[in-house]
C-alpha cells in the first residue's frame, strides 16, 4: 500500500470497469423491485405518483450494490439480498428528499430538488411514505430469511437511521450556530454518522449478515465502511467544486453557498488571516438567500489560495488506502469471485469517480 493512497497492486485494467458494471446490474436489479413496493393508489397527484421522483431520476445505485455484493462475496444468492437491498435504496432517496429541504437545495440529479417543484409541505409528506415504506421489504425478508435473521436486519436498520439522524444534526447544528471551531476530527465524526452508516456500513454489515447467516464480526465493517464512506464523502465534496456540472447534477459550490462545513471549508478557516476568517463567518452567518454569487466566488478562490482542495484530495486518498487495507482483511479468506473484485476495487473507485 502507498503512503497516504490506495494499493498500488490494487484491480486495474479490465477490473476498472468491474465497480460500474456491477452498480448498473444490480442497480437495475433492486430498482425493478422498488417500484413494485410503491402503492399504486390514491392519492396520486401529491402523494403516490410522487414517491418514484427520485428513483427514476436514476443515481448509481451504490449502496443497494454493496448489500448484494457483499452478501453474494459471503456466500449467499442474490435474491436473498434484494429486499435489504431495496429498503436501502428507499430509506437513501427518502432522506435525500429531507435533505434537499434541510440545505436548502435547488437541484437534484439534473433537476429542481422535490421541495422546489411540489412545495416543502408535499415533499416532507413523500419522504415521510418513502422511510416509512421502506420497513416492508425488511417485513418480508421473513419470507426468505426466516424471522431471526429478518429481526435482525430490522435492528441494523434501526441503528443506521439514529446514526444518521445524529449526523445531521451535528452538521445543521454547525451552520444554524455559526459554528467557526469545527475541527477535522469533527468534521470526520460527522461523516461517520450522517454518510458512512447508509452508504457504506449499513449495506456492507447487512450484507455480511445475509451471506453468513449472521455469524461473522461486524466491527471490522464499521472501520471498513467509515474509512470507504468518508473517503466517498470528500470525493463528493470536491466534485461540488470542480467536477462537471452536467454529469454531478447539482448546483456547483452549491456547499459554499448552503454554509456546509466540508473540510475545504474547515481548512479556509483554519489558514485564513484575521480578515478573511472575520468575513468567512460573516459571510456563513446570512441566511442562504442572503449569501450572494460574490460570496460565493470570494470563498472559493480563498480556498484555492490556502490549497484546500489539495489537502482534501490528500485526506481522501489516505482515507481510501485506509479502506483498501481493512477491505483485503475482510476478504481474505473468502474464495475469489467478481463480488469479492467489485469489493477491492471500492477503494480506488471512489476517489477516482468523476
Amino acid at each position: 500500500m502507498t503512503t497516504g493512497g490506495v494499493h498500488t497492486s490494487g484491480p486495474t485494467g479490465s477490473h476498472k470497469d468491474l465497480v460500474p458494471q456491477v452498480l448498473s446490474e444490480y442497480g437495475a436489479r433492486a430498482r425493478a423491485l422498488l417500484f413494485d413496493y410503491l402503492p399504486d393508489a390514491e392519492p396520486r397527484q401529491h402523494l403516490y405518483d410522487l414517491l418514484g421522483d427520485y428513483p427514476r431520476r436514476g443515481g448509481r445505485a451504490f449502496r443497494p450494490s454493496l448489500c448484494i455484493a457483499t452478501a453474494k462475496a459471503f456466500g449467499a444468492r442474490l435474491e436473498d439480498a434484494l429486499q435489504t437491498a431495496v429498503s436501502i435504496e428507499m430509506m437513501h432517496n427518502a432522506m435525500l428528499i429531507h435533505d434537499d429541504i434541510e440545505d436548502e437545495s435547488e437541484m437534484r440529479r439534473g433537476k429542481p430538488a422535490l421541495h422546489v417543484s411540489e412545495g416543502v409541505p408535499i415533499a416532507l409528506n413523500v419522504g415521510d411514505m418513502l422511510s416509512l415504506l421502506a420497513m416492508r421489504p425488511l417485513i418480508d425478508n421473513q419470507n426468505t430469511l426466516g424471522p431471526r435473521l429478518a429481526m435482525r436486519l430490522v435492528e441494523e436498520t434501526e441503528r443506521m437511521a439514529r446514526e444518521s439522524a445524529e449526523g445531521q444534526a451535528m452538521e445543521l447544528g454547525w451552520r444554524r450556530d455559526n459554528t467557526m471551531t469545527v475541527r477535522q476530527e469533527d468534521y470526520l465524526e460527522m461523516v461517520l454518522k450522517k454518510t458512512c452508516w447508509l452508504a457504506t456500513i449499513h449495506p456492507a454489515r447487512t450484507g455480511a449478515i445475509i451471506g453468513t447467516g449472521d455469524s461473522v464480526d461486524l466491527d471490522p465493517f464499521i472501520r471498513f465502511g467509515f474509512f470507504l464512506g468518508a473517503a466517498f464523502q470528500i470525493q463528493d465534496d470536491l466534485l461540488n467544486l470542480i467536477g462537471d456540472a452536467k454529469s454531478y447534477g447539482k448546483e456547483m459550490d452549491g456547499d459554499i453557498a448552503e454554509g456546509k462545513r466540508t473540510l475545504m471549508m474547515i481548512r479556509l478557516i483554519e489558514e485564513g488571516t484575521p480578515d478573511e476568517r472575520r468575513r468567512v463567518t460573516e459571510i456563513l452567518g446570512k441566511p442562504r438567500p442572503e449569501r450572494t454569487p460574490k460570496d460565493v466566488r470570494w470563498v472559493r478562490a480563498r480556498m484555492d489560495k490556502y490549497g484546500c482542495i489539495e489537502h482534501a484530495r490528500e485526506v481522501a486518498h489516505g482515507l481510501a488506502g485506509a479502506a483498501a487495507h481493512e477491505c483485503s482483511l475482510l476478504v481474505q479468506d473468502l474464495r475469489p469471485s467478481r463480488d469479492r473484485s467489485f469489493l477491492e476495487a471500492l477503494p480506488e473507485w471512489v476517489i477516482e469517480r468523476r
